[in-house]
């Protein structure tokens, strides 16, 4: 009999489910930014400098549903074992990995979150969903909980603050195993503050084959070809 993806059923299943239809309903999070966001602008600072951590504690800022499902397929389709992930939020993104992770036959997807009540829920979620024993999210500045990570990377996904995707990637990089998959979330809606990471991705000289694909705000995908 075929195997069926924990992501279409289960614990797995219903806590994606909830969270996907919770987020959904999260507009209301922006609509109470509004005048935060109008006063940021008026003064010149840019959309991620005004959607600070501490303006978007309460946000979801989550992969759409089809976003996940690649994620997942992607994990499959390398056998991951090891994933890092930098932005956990609330855990939708997290539970499409360590799922895949556990369907392999097992492994860790390190995550990291910088919000103290995302991070609680987050770990939350997780346990809703069964996955628990699958991730080691870690509360912090990424900058400084990624310093240390199991070897070699399997999967890399970029969904927190955009100003840190470029040394991230740079961090990670010397840990990455051949044809390591790398992707990044919302390049089209950070255009600007995106630029130098899409271009470094897109630079053969980096070690990446990478392009930019037209899945909800943007993901940029790319393939790790270095370290032959």
């Amino acid at each position: 009999m075929a195997e069926v993806p924990s992501i279409y059923q289960g614990p797995v299943r219903n806590t994606l489910d909830r969270l996907h239809a919770a987020a959904k309903r999260d507009v209301t999070q922006f609509f109470k930014l509004g005048p935060k966001l109008l006063a940021g602008f008026v003064r010149g600072k840019g959309l991620w400098e005004v959607m600070t951590p501490e303006a978007m504690k309460g946000a979801y800022l989550p992969v759409s549903p089809e976003q996940g499902q690649l994620l997942y397929l992607t994990a499959r389709a390398l056998d991951a074992r090891t994933v890092v992930e930098y932005g956990t939020s609330f855990g939708i993104s997290t539970i499409y990995l360590a799922a895949a992770v556990r369907d392999n036959g097992g492994g860790v997807v390190i995550g990291t979150e910088i919000e103290p009540g995302k991070h609680a829920t987050a770990l939350a979620n997780l346990e809703e969903a069964g996955l628990a024993e699958i991730v080691d999210i870690r509360l912090g500045d990424a900058q400084e909980t990624l310093q240390q990570t199991p070897e070699p990377i399997d999967l890399v996904l970029m969904d927190g603050w955009k100003e840190l995707y470029l040394p991230l990637v740079k961090l990670l990089t010397p840990r990455l195993r051949p044809r390591a998959v790398v992707l990044g979330d919302n390049i089209f809606t950070f255009r600007k503050a995106l630029r130098p990471y899409v271009e470094h991705m897109q630079d053969p000289q980096n070690g990446f084959a990478s392009t930019t694909l037209k899945l909800s705000d943007g993901f940029e995908y790319s393939v790790y070809l270095g370290d032959r």
